[in-house]
């Protein structure tokens, strides 16, 4: 069987968006992984309802290559299925409320999807869609 195992984004405040996912999406995470030689540190996040795990890594020497919230090739944004149209647009208002970013209302897209498109706090692109 193939499947996605998991999303790895790279951070700067570890914790911070460690704390954010669990949260605001009941995930649940690891202990602190820590490699002193490459100066590397992660978690691995798990999500209710199972599918792809997401991994917060950091590591100091790692630059931000695109301002936040940027579009550019390559991964763009991960999808986070919350059930229902209310939940979306409940989630997409307490976010919004919490000082995140909304960069895509809640809507029905022309491909048939209910979803909202927020930042997380250091600018990755979330889609909240049933």
């Amino acid at each position: 069987m193939i499947r996605i195992e998991h999303l790895a984004l790279w951070v700067n405040d570890l914790e911070a968006m460690r704390a954010f996912y669990v949260d605001v999406f009941g995930a649940v995470s690891n202990e602190l992984y820590h490699n002193p030689k490459k100066n590397f540190r992660s978690y691995f996040l798990s999500f209710p309802g199972g599918g792809p795990r997401l991994e917060l890594m950091h590591r100091p020497d790692v630059p931000e290559t695109l301002p936040p919230g940027a579009e550019a090739r390559g991964l763009t944004h991960f999808a986070v299925s919350l059930g229902s149209k209310t939940t979306v647009d409940e989630l997409t208002e307490s976010l919004r409320s919490a000082g995140c970013s909304v960069v895509g209302e809640a809507r029905t897209t022309g491909d048939g999807y209910y979803e909202s498109v927020v930042l997380d706090p250091e600018g990755n692109r979330l889609e909240l869609t049933v």
